[in-house]
C-alpha cells in the first residue's frame, strides 16, 4: 500500500470519540463520527494546544476541550468565527482496518 500506515481496526475508535497513535514524532488523533467517518488530526489545537483527542465530536467537527475551539475534521481548519488549523491527514478504510498516510497533510507540518 505504499506510504500508507495501517493503524488497525475501526472497532478501536470509539462512536464520537478518539483514538491517539504516534507515527514518526507526530501525536494524531483518529477521530470517528456518529456514522462511522474516521478522520485524522494532529492532537493539538491551533490554540492553547490542546489535547482535541479529549474533545466533543459532533457531527465532522471537533470541539477543544480547553476552549471550545471548534475545528473541521474534513480540514484540520477551525469554523468561523473561530480562526486557526491543524494538519489534516489522509484515511481510508479497507476491509474494517484503518489506514492513514503523512503524504497529503491538509497543513504542512
Amino acid at each position: 500500500m505504499g506510504d500508507w500506515i495501517e493503524i488497525g481496526s475501526v472497532d478501536k475508535i470509539p462512536h464520537l470519540g478518539a483514538r491517539v497513535v504516534h507515527i514518526d514524532g507526530r501525536v494524531i488523533a483518529l477521530f470517528r463520527t456518529a456514522n462511522d467517518e474516521i478522520f485524522a488530526l494532529r492532537d493539538r489545537c491551533p490554540h492553547k494546544e490542546g489535547p482535541l483527542s479529549q474533545g466533543i465530536v459532533h457531527g465532522k467537527r471537533v470541539t477543544c476541550p480547553l476552549h471550545n475551539l471548534v475545528l473541521d475534521l474534513t480540514n484540520g481548519k477551525a469554523v468561523p468565527p473561530d480562526v486557526g488549523c491543524v494538519p489534516a491527514y489522509p484515511v481510508k478504510v479497507k476491509e474494517g482496518s484503518v489506514w492513514i498516510t503523512l503524504q497529503g497533510a491538509t497543513i504542512p507540518e
